[in-house]
């Protein structure tokens, strides 16, 4: 098993110190942004209803479904910043803001999330990695990922998602965000005590959710609600997926995150879709997690700068990769 390299062997004390440092101002401008983007493509969508054909709203819907999503995913890894405590200088901002402006509107807890994924960097590739089942299986054929891009496409994978996020509040399941399932012992409670649990753990979820229904009830277009919600259950598993091929699909097995992850080259489509927020220096984040997503690019270069990482592939070259078995 190839070892995990000592930071010191690699940087000196003021890159580290450099590298490490976080920033209140970029927290909440990474935050404010993806929402701006969000809010300017419900705009959109009225503008298209308002003065285009049919057709030309179809295209805004299509193309605003694809940035919400993106965007969506984009609160997911600005929760996963929060949960490193990079997304703030301060605890509150990580602990707060990132938990109920990035998490709960996408029915995640901070607090639950950040115990788990840390045990996915201390056990990256391992049989204790609790993100192992996202990745196993490849590579596969090009058959087998068409179908499950098909699945995530047709809101099947979303629908799924929704049901297991709901049996895990409600206390039916072990929470996770990886696809094994594990129900939890029933221990003497009947299914009003999982409603309960149900209602007690979708609380913010709800709330968040509810909150953003009411401001666009509100400015006279509820059915917008029905976009965010759209998005969600369909190219946003996409995108979830295909991040996590890249990130750790076909990697090499050990200790070493310089191996066992993977960094892919990401042009401005792929930012808005698939690597929003730096999430594409993985191999980065993995080596030196208190290392802000803003500061990624720049320890990517020296990571370059020393030979100690290859050039990046495309996310286009990791579906090749992840589809390259036997037809």
């Amino acid at each position: 098993m190839t070892r995990r390299p000592k930071l010191s062997e690699l940087f000196s004390h003021a890159e580290i110190r450099q590298l490490t440092r976080r920033s209140n101002a970029m927290g909440l401008w990474a935050i404010g942004s993806t929402w701006a983007v969000i809010a300017l493509s419900f705009i959109v969508l009225v503008y298209a209803r308002a003065h285009l054909p049919l057709w030309g709203q179809g295209l805004a819907l299509l193309l605003a479904l694809l940035v919400i999503a993106g965007r969506q995913l984009a609160l997911a890894i600005l929760q996963h910043e929060g949960a490193h405590g990079t997304l703030f200088a301060s605890a509150w901002g990580n602990d707060i803001l990132a938990d109920w402006l990035c998490a709960r509107p996408l029915w995640n807890q901070l607090h639950k999330y950040r115990p788990y994924h840390l045990v996915h960097h201390t056990k990256t590739s391992s049989a204790d990695d609790p993100d192992l089942s996202l990745t196993t299986g490849f590579p596969t054929s090009r058959r087998s990922l068409t179908r499950k891009i098909l699945r995530d496409l047709s809101g099947l994978s979303g629908l799924k998602f929704l049901l297991g996020r709901a049996l895990m509040d409600a206390e039916v399941l072990k929470w996770t965000v990886a696809n094994d399932v594990q129900r939890l012992p029933r221990a003497g409670r009947r299914w009003p005590d999982h409603a309960r649990a149900l209602l007690k753990n979708s609380a913010g979820m709800l709330l968040t959710n509810a909150l953003l229904a009411g401001v666009l009830w509100a400015s006279g277009h509820a059915w917008l609600y029905g976009v965010w919600a759209l998005a969600y259950l369909t190219p946003f598993p996409l995108f979830v997926r295909i991040r996590s091929m890249a990130e750790h699909a076909c990697t090499q097995p050990g200790a070493d995150p310089l191996r066992n992850t993977r960094t892919t080259a990401a042009g401005w489509l792929a930012r808005a879709t698939v690597a929003p927020v730096r999430v594409n220096f993985h191999i980065e984040h993995h080596l030196m997690a208190s290392v802000p997503y803003f500061r990624l690019p720049h320890l990517h270069r020296l990571l370059r700068e020393r030979g100690l990482t290859p050039p990046p592939p495309s996310y286009l070259d990791v579906l090749q990769i992840v589809s390259g078995a036997a037809r």
